[in-house]
Order: structure tokens, then sequence, then C-alpha cells
């Protein structure tokens, strides 16, 4: 499946600001499920590349002279495999995925559900939690907001994908697997779905495993996986901190189209 995608990230302040630093992990890696054929970036000023402690390829862009707005805008072309098998290149061990972060922490109320869940620590047990997550906590888009927590989310009883994954994180950590949150597109035929995505890996019998809880998928045939982490905060798209400018505005747009059909 070869797939055109286009993301823009618009951020507009109610008065200048004096400096900013903005965090970009918008630059997807080829692996033996992806393959990129062509990335762009198209920034303001001419950013800093690197990699950062997950293995994400990481733009940093810095902007020193007054500004009232910032435009990103990540564009290009990628083939998707049909490889179930995402290898990591990271060097990082999954052991580090088994810690538990203030938005992936377990509410007692998680604890109950899994308790009642999961008898037997396998893919398929996490396989049959998906659907009871989804009926747990529907898909409900501004139920909750980027700082909201996995027990917050789950005790609300509505969320969005990256809500589904903080909670489905939870749950794999609390019975003793790595599980990391990815950050990336999908695509679907559907165009009033939402082109940017999250899910959730997890380690287990040496690969690791992909579960999309809020389209009850384990395949990630339509996925593109941009960036991973131990949370959303980790492996979010743009992240970042600034000196003045007031009150902020953000709108973000991805639009996923397939090109081989």
């Amino acid at each position: 499946m070869r797939l055109s995608i286009e993301h823009l990230t618009t951020y507009r302040y109610d008065e200048e600001a004096r400096h900013s630093t903005q965090y970009v992990r918008l630059t997807p890696r080829s692996s033996p499920r992806q393959r990129i054929i062509d990335w762009q970036l198209e920034m303001p000023q001419t950013p800093l590349v690197s990699s950062d402690g997950f293995g994400n390829i990481l733009h940093v862009l810095t902007m020193d002279q007054p500004h009232s707005s910032i435009a990103i805008l990540a564009r290009g072309e990628v083939e998707i495999l049909d490889e179930h098998r995402e290898d990591d290149d990271s060097g990082l061990s999954p052991l580090v995925y088994r810690r538990f972060t203030r938005l992936t922490r377990p509410s007692s109320a998680i604890r109950e559900f899994v308790a009642e869940h999961v008898a037997v620590t396998d893919t398929a047990t996490l396989e049959r939690l998906m659907p009871a997550l989804l009926e747990r906590m529907s898909y409900t888009p501004g139920a909750t907001h980027a700082g909201s927590s996995a027990g917050e989310a789950f005790a609300g009883g509505q969320g969005v994908c990256q809500d589904h994954t903080h909670v489905f994180i939870a749950c794999a950590r609390l019975i003793g697997l790595p599980a990391r949150y990815v950050s990336g597109y999908l695509y679907s035929e559907d165009h009033e779905h939402v082109a940017s995505h999250a899910w959730a890996e997890v380690w287990y019998d040496g690969i690791w495993h992909s579960f999309d809880v809020v389209n009850q998928m384990r395949r990630p045939r339509h996925h593109l996986k941009l960036a991973v982490g131990l949370d959303y905060l980790d492996a979010c798209p743009v992240r970042g901190v600034r000196y003045g400018g007031g009150p902020e505005s953000m709108h973000a747009s991805a639009i996923v189209e397939r090109l081989d059909q």
C-alpha cells in the first residue's frame, strides 16, 4: 500500500513570543514494515536534526526573534509493506517500557479491570482485552485533553486514541509486559476518520506486537509509525516551550491518501 501524507500544524499567539523551541517528531524511519519513498519538513527556520533516547528522528526548531505564529508542514510518500514484525533498531532495552509514567499510572479501577479480564499473560489475552476496553471507554472526541491521564480517562469512560492507548499500556505493564506508545498516521477510506493516530506496542516472545484499541486492529497494515515512547509526551508530533506570546491557539490537520488503488 502506497500512501501520501500531508500534516500541517499551526500555532498562533495573541501577542508576539520572544523565544520558542519546538521539538518535532514528524519524520518516520524506514523499517521492514514501512519504506519511506520521500519525506519533507517545512519550517520557518532550519532546525537541528538528531535522534532522541527512544530512537526517534528529532528536529529542534528554535525561534529567537519575535513571532506571532509558527507553521510546520510534514509531507511525503511511503509504502506500507505486509511485514507483521516491527524491527526495533533503537538499541534500547524493552524493559525500559515497563516503567509507569504520570499519564500511564494505573488507577485502582484499572487494576480491577485487569484482574477481571486477565488470567494469562499472553498476546491472546491482550487481544481479548481490546473490545472490553473499548466497551468500557467509548471513542468521544473532546471528552479529554492532552494532559489527561489513563486513570482520569478510564474513570470518565470516554476518550480518544491517545487515552485508549494510555490505558492499554497501563494494563500491559500491570501484568509485567513492556508496552510503548506509538504516534503516527492511519489510512481509512472513511474521510471522517482522524488521520493522525496513536496505538500501542507490547513486547512478547522477543518481538513487538501492535494493538490499535480504537479500530480493534492487530495487524498495522494501514498504519505509518512516526515515533515511540513511554507515553504521549515522549512521542507526540510537536511539543515545545516559549517565552511570551500570551494565550495560543493550535490547529492541526492531517490528510492520508492512498496512491496505488
